[in-house]
């Protein structure tokens, strides 16, 4: 028999898949909280139980999507890897990441408009924009020219953008190429041993 804890993440875990399936196929503001309470199975009270609002359901979705595409990021770099390597497996990963169908316009499009940017900016901060300061950090990243903190937010915005090109039918291979060049300017020239 299931413990009040596992009900709990259970619904929570309904109503998040239920909401992100709706806020993908229809849009943030064109979902109604009674959709995603039938989507779920489960009773609009209960959803007003486990989130205040549907904005909140919202920064909980958003949330997940971001935490998701960090452990993309994680995975796509094990520790064995030179810092160099792991920044550009790290980029190619996120790219990847981000092809997951409404991925994009959730994070990219959806989360500033709904949240505002400060908001949807610190959901991300927290998951891959922190892989990629980490990363950057490890590569010896502005080597004291620069602020990392700066070149982050930078690349990052990049990043952004180079998903959003490729989600709108860019060419994917010239984007991803130029974002792998890009990155690997960054860098600068590999070190002889």
């Amino acid at each position: 028999m299931a413990t009040n804890r596992e009900r709990t993440e259970s619904t929570q875990l309904a109503l998040i898949e239920a909401a992100r399936a709706l806020f993908v196929s229809k849009g943030y503001g064109d979902t109604s909280t009674p959709e995603i309470a039938q989507a779920a199975g489960i009773t609009r009270g209960a959803l007003y139980h486990h989130f205040a609002d549907k904005r909140d359901l919202f920064r909980q979705v958003l949330a997940r999507e971001s935490m998701a595409v960090a452990a993309d990021i994680e995975a796509a770099t094990p520790e064995q890897l030179s810092p160099r390597e792991a920044l550009l497996q790290g980029s190619e990963a996120y790219l990847n990441a981000m092809t997951v169908p409404g991925r994009t316009r959730l994070l990219l499009v959806d989360g500033p408009a709904v949240l505002g940017m400060a908001e949807a900016m610190a959901i991300d901060d927290a998951n891959a924009a922190q892989s990629l300061r980490e990363g950057l950090k490890r590569a010896g990243m502005g080597r004291g020219e620069v602020s990392v903190d700066a070149l982050s937010q930078l690349l990052s915005a990049a990043f952004d953008r180079a998903a959003l090109e490729i989600d709108a039918g860019a060419d994917a291979k010239e984007v991803r190429a130029a974002m792998r060049w890009l990155v690997e300017q960054a860098l600068g020239p590999v070190k002889k041993r």
